[in-house]
């Protein structure tokens, strides 16, 4: 099956919607703990548009298999050449080279726009979320001990860091 990455769409949002539940619902990816509704996901794209940020999308002849984005880090100016990433998989898809696909593109991206580095929060216990963004040149640059609270248990959040050349 061949995979295009494109800008994503109101008409995607469905489908960027069961893959963030299903991560909020199954997995520590994601720090949230309802499932989100289609018209707060209607907000975040339309907050990413406003920001000018990109939505990316990555699409087969089934739909919609991923999706990807980056945001502001941190809100001072200081912090503006700074960029934190997300990328998400279907469930019935990881580990199948589509989240390198979103993360490359999302990667030269923002190159092109002119940041300096993309930061990724990680659950410090994802093995192969780190591996992932290790494979991709980010480095760790710091882990949050007991920054979060999910299923029950305290979660460390891993930062890594790519120095956008």
């Amino acid at each position: 099956m061949s995979i295009t990455i494109r800008p994503a769409t109101i008409d995607d949002l469905p489908s960027i919607l069961s893959i963030v539940n299903y991560s909020i619902e199954h997995t520590t990816a994601n720090y949230n703990y309802e499932p989100q509704t289609i018209d707060a996901q209607k907000e975040w794209f339309s907050a990413k548009a406003t920001a000018g940020f990109p939505v990316i999308v990555a699409v087969d002849d089934q739909g919609v298999e991923g999706f990807g984005t980056y945001g502001t880090f941190r809100e001072k100016v200081g912090y503006r050449f700074t960029v934190e990433h997300s990328v998400y998989v279907t469930n019935q898809r990881v580990s199948q080279g589509i989240g390198s696909l979103l993360l490359k593109h999302l990667i030269l991206t923002a190159k092109s726009e002119g940041y300096h580095a993309m930061i990724g929060g990680i659950d410090a216990s994802n093995a192969s979320s780190i591996a992932f963004h290790a494979k991709l040149g980010f480095t760790e640059c710091g882990i949050i001990r007991e920054a979060a609270y999910k299923f029950d248990r305290w979660l460390d959040l891993m930062f890594m860091q790519l120095i956008l050349k």
